[in-house]
């Protein structure tokens, strides 16, 4: 089972989104960029991976067993991230929030505890609008001028979710697994 806790967005915050990547126009103007579909949109907390059920099990009771306070965010600005010098996704990110950011970091320590190894990477909030193959660097920067002051929000998070994810031709399927609910 290939899993993820993250936080669904509302459907109004997924229609803003899909209206700045061009929803209907796909491509957004930007020749390999691969549009992510509105369903898929989601704010990751922590990547898991593939896990035996056994252990999926245990990260359910992890998660169960967190308690954290409800919070609001805000969507703010557009930008990418590259790896090995070349642009490989465009998001949209997140204002700086600190309850967000406790958030993450208790779902980081239950992981941690259900026996997953400590994640690497340094959490950084965003919801993944594209992934470039080649984008013409010209038409991305383009993209993300046009669109750094984009805001959408406030999003009330009242619960946090992890997820399962199946991969496919066209995208990745995601379904809801467990809810959690946020005091």
């Amino acid at each position: 089972m290939r899993l993820f806790v993250g936080l669904e967005l509302p459907w109004e915050a997924r229609r803003r989104l899909a209206m700045l990547g061009g929803a209907g126009i796909r491509g957004g103007g930007i020749a390999g960029a691969r549009w992510v579909p509105m369903e898929n949109y989601h704010l990751t907390l922590r990547f898991i991976g593939e896990v035996p059920a056994y252990r999926a099990e245990e990260i359910d009771e992890a998660l169960a067993a967190l308690r954290a306070k409800r919070l609001s965010m805000e969507l703010a600005g557009v930008g990418t991230f590259a790896k090995g010098g070349r642009d490989t996704t465009l998001w949209v990110g997140v204002t700086r929030n600190p309850a967000l950011e406790h958030l993450a970091g208790k779902v980081e320590t239950a992981l941690q505890r259900a026996g997953l190894a400590p994640e690497r990477r340094r959490f950084a909030p965003h919801v993944t609008l594209a992934r470039l193959d080649n984008a013409a660097p010209d038409k991305l920067a383009g993209f993300v001028q046009a669109h750094n002051l984009f805001r959408a929000g406030p999003i009330e998070v009242d619960h946090f979710t992890l997820f399962s994810s199946q991969l496919g031709k066209e995208a990745a399927v995601y379904t809801p697994e467990v809810e959690y609910a946020l005091a």
